[in-house]
């Protein structure tokens, strides 16, 4: 990563107020750039966003839905930024089960929206569009998923984001061709690390448990999973989007940024290693029905690694133990 690139450069990020989002803030504000960020009020009590005062690192804070396209445009019209960080969705399945319609609105309609604002802003070079690794129709095979694999979708958070894969390559191939505005999505496995506590979530789920005193119910610890801590997909991200501004079309594709092989662990690891390096803590499975959720998914990872010189930094092991240090710290008011 080209740190002087991004001195001074105006990003315009949607999300911010969550997980990901946040911890992309902060990064781009240490390397010194002019971050505006367009999001919905934090939806947790407590909040990454707010635990670590994120709002102070931002040259503007616009608390707004993604599907207010007015307020949206003018939010980006008034940044006038070179990169635009899309992040701001619905990220877990089992609320898409409850609220489909609300799920396929903000992950569709609001992917358009930042897409349609910012082709009418001549200050963009560059679009990243972040989607998921479950944008793949899952065959439930053992095999890596690569970028030119068939995009499906069983539940309706998977299929909004493979919706706004083909949005994505639809206004590539429509409105941004041959112009200066370079556009990529990118897709990335279950992201870990400390200040998340979105619902339905594992880890979150595991230290709310502890607080709590209550036993963690989970559903399918056999379900395997490519966990990698957030600071390295979102660093992939950076990477790509130095990389359009740059040098343009060449890079306009999908990209995985997933973990190592050996990264990829099922739920019951997960908690056996946080039980044994947290503390001793016992699970039991839900015993209502449950709504179809993946059981296996890989990511193939191998273009960022030679394209880009992208790699993951830190394996599953660190990245629990960064995500169980920044819970502790937090616990002892040193956030």
């Amino acid at each position: 990563m080209n740190f002087d690139f991004w001195k001074n450069r105006k990003v315009f990020l949607t999300g911010h107020t969550g997980f990901k989002g946040g911890w992309t803030a902060l990064w781009l504000s240490k390397l010194g750039s002019k971050v505006y960020g367009y999001s919905l009020s934090p939806t947790t009590i407590p909040n990454f966003f707010s635990d670590t005062k994120i709002e102070s690192c931002l040259s503007k804070s616009t608390i707004g839905n993604i599907l207010d396209f007015r307020k949206l445009s003018t939010a980006m019209e008034n940044s006038k930024p070179s990169v635009v960080i899309h992040m701001a969705a619905q990220p877990i399945v089992r609320e898409s089960y409850r609220n489909p319609m609300e799920t396929f609105k903000i992950n569709t309609i609001g992917t358009a929206n930042v897409l349609e604002a910012a082709r009418k802003i001549s200050s963009i070079e560059a679009i990243i569009n972040i989607t998921t690794d479950k944008v793949y129709e899952n065959k439930e095979w053992d095999r890596a998923y690569t970028e030119t694999d068939r995009l499906g979708g069983h539940d309706p958070y998977s299929s909004s984001k493979a919706c706004a894969e083909l949005i994505t390559t639809a206004y590539r191939k429509s409105f941004f061709y041959n112009t200066d505005i370079k556009l990529s999505s990118v897709r990335a496995g279950n992201v870990i690390g400390g200040g998340d506590w979105a619902a339905d979530r594992l880890i979150p789920d595991f230290f709310r448990a502890i607080d709590k005193n209550q036993t963690l119910r989970i559903r399918s610890p056999n379900a395997i999973r490519p966990w990698q801590h957030v600071l390295d997909p979102i660093c992939g991200y950076l990477m790509l989007a130095e990389k359009l501004s740059t040098q343009g079309s060449e890079y306009e594709h999908a990209w995985n940024f997933g973990p190592e092989k050996n990264d990829s662990k099922t739920v019951a690891w997960i908690i056996d290693y946080l039980s044994s390096n947290v503390r001793e803590y016992n699970f039991e499975l839900e015993d209502i029905a449950q709504p179809h959720e993946t059981k296996l998914l890989k990511l193939d990872s191998s273009k960022a690694k030679k394209q880009l010189g992208w790699k993951t930094l830190w394996n599953v092991e660190v990245s629990l133990d960064k995500t169980i240090e920044w819970y502790q710290a937090l616990r002892k008011k040193k956030i």
